[in-house]
């Protein structure tokens, strides 16, 4: 059963390639060589199962030790954790829904069967047909009549006892990382449920999915830096979207008056525990309203999706708990910002003794912030990180907002909201600036910080401008980060560990 105990593979594999040159890959690539000598194929099609170990689980969950069933059934899965006994052999059948004992007897499969069940590794894909029995311990099994290899494993599994820990590695190797940790099957299936209960979230909301460019002429609808590339046959630049805003208000303007795209977005930035360069965001557009309702949209569709995916609405993450039961807390974020630095914040007021503020809590401000970035940058270094319930931080400065509408109290102020739980943001919202000749002084104000250096300043979009000037109705946008909403909701530290296949520099 064990690789050691196959021969040295001869000279007649060494054409098959680079898995003949360790021993481990070598003495099993030979037992395929050694199948197809035998006229047996390793990689055959066909064989169907009749139940999931899940299945089977709920159906004897209360089969006494030692039973039999006399029920037969066909199962698919992967080998693992094989125990040779003298004339008994033990495994695990193991596939998606869970795990399965195998009862390998010589008495039941017979010399020829029981010595090629010996001859299988661990990894190896089955079907098997047996009885469902329980064993004197009381594990449920299938004491196995008749088995087919579906498909043979050539590199050998990770060691038992130690796994496959290191993040990196199982980052690289997801399938490997599916394969051995249940961990991550149930993270992977929980981003599942994610993203379906939020779409559904809008569809019984009367909003409509619709699909907008990734590749684009111009990137749009965020501050963040855009990944370049070049249109052969068109022979132009294009940008990957860092958002999908402005495609999405086009069709607002166009009379679709509740639309929502969850999608891949890209933006050429750093990488860390909370950043991947490329990740999925939900956005949503709703004419005729505003930040208010956008607000209350949010808090009932997290709890919601929350009950889905936890069963409740008080979650852990990290070493604490997180309560998502609406209604969130609403706060200004000059507010935030004047109880963090102890000092009164007003944005009308003087830009040197904000920026002197800022200095004393070691930011840096170059002359090209007004108040408004500099009271943004105060919220980044001083309150973000320190809120941990679900707080929605409203009312940002202009400067820091171009596509959100003014304050209609506060002249310098948007009506927008950033939804911030456990020290990251999980969602930006806006009234939505519609007025064209107001968002037309806006991006111009842009391409001066833009011109200034800021890479991540917005181009000015003429066409977006020219569909506003056909006039967009009042309108509530959203946008949700998916990726930060699986880690909450999964207790999950890192975002590597919910994205499948994250951006990583390739191995030396």
């Amino acid at each position: 059963m064990n690789d050691e105990d196959i021969e040295e593979p001869d000279e007649s594999t060494a054409h098959l390639g680079p898995l003949v040159d360790h021993p481990l890959t070598a003495r099993r690539l030979a037992k395929v060589v050694a199948s197809r000598e035998a006229g047996v194929e390793p990689y055959p099609v066909g064989h169907r199962r009749s139940v999931t170990a899940a299945e089977l689980h709920e159906q004897y969950a209360d089969l006494e030790p030692g039973s039999e069933t006399g029920t037969r059934v066909q199962m698919t899965g992967r080998l693992m954790n094989v125990r040779a006994m003298g004339k008994l052999t033990f495994g695990v059948l193991s596939e998606l829904s869970g795990d399965i004992q195998l009862f390998v007897s010589k008495a039941v499969i017979g010399d020829g069967g029981f010595a090629e069940f010996a001859n299988l590794d661990s990894g190896d894909l089955l079907w098997v047909d047996g009885e469902v029995i329980s064993s004197k311990r009381g594990e449920l099994s299938v004491r196995v009549s008749e088995f087919v290899l579906l498909a043979k494993a050539l590199r050998p599994l990770p060691e038992k006892w130690q796994g496959l820990k290191d993040l990196e590695t199982r980052s690289r190797q997801r399938y490997l990382d599916l394969m051995v940790n249940q961990e991550s099957r149930r993270v992977a299936l929980a981003r599942a449920t994610v993203v379906s209960e939020l779409r559904d979230q809008f569809v019984q909301r009367g909003y409509v999915e619709y699909e907008t460019p990734v590749l684009q002429t111009l990137a749009g609808g965020a501050l963040a830096r855009p990944f370049e590339t070049h249109h052969n046959a068109l022979d132009i630049p294009m940008f990957l979207r860092i958002a999908t805003e402005l495609h999405l208000k086009r069709l607002i303007v166009g009379g679709l008056e509740k639309v929502f795209e969850i999608g891949r977005v890209f933006r050429n930035e750093g990488v860390d525990a909370t950043h991947n360069p490329e990740y999925t965001m939900l956005e949503s557009y709703e004419a005729y309203a505003d930040y208010h309702d956008i607000m209350v949209l949010v808090e009932d569709a997290i709890a919601a999706i929350s009950e889905r995916v936890t069963g409740g609405t008080i979650v852990p993450y990290a070493d604490r708990e997180v309560d998502l039961t609406p209604p969130y807390r609403r706060v200004r974020m000059v507010d935030l910002v004047a109880e963090a630095t102890g000092e009164p914040i007003d944005i009308n007021g003087d830009r040197s003794a904000l920026a002197s503020v800022a200095a004393g809590h070691g930011i840096e401000v170059p002359d090209s912030w007004g108040a408004g970035k500099i009271i943004n940058e105060l919220f980044e270094e001083l309150v973000a990180d320190n809120i941990w319930e679900p707080t929605f931080v409203l009312d940002h400065p202009k400067e820091v907002s171009p596509l959100a509408r003014e304050h209609r109290g506060e002249p310098m102020l948007t009506e927008r909201f950033e939804l911030f739980i456990a020290g990251a943001e999980y969602g930006n919202a806006y009234s939505e600036l519609n007025d064209p000749v107001e968002q037309r002084a806006r991006f111009e104000a842009q391409m001066t910080a833009r011109d200034a250096g800021d890479e991540e300043a917005m181009p000015i979009d003429e066409d977006f401008l020219t569909a506003l000037e056909y006039g967009m109705p009042p309108t509530g946008g959203l946008g949700i980060g998916v990726d930060r909403l699986v880690m909450l909701l999964t207790n999950t530290p890192h975002i590597r560990e919910v994205i499948l296949f994250p951006t990583m520099r390739p191995p030396k």
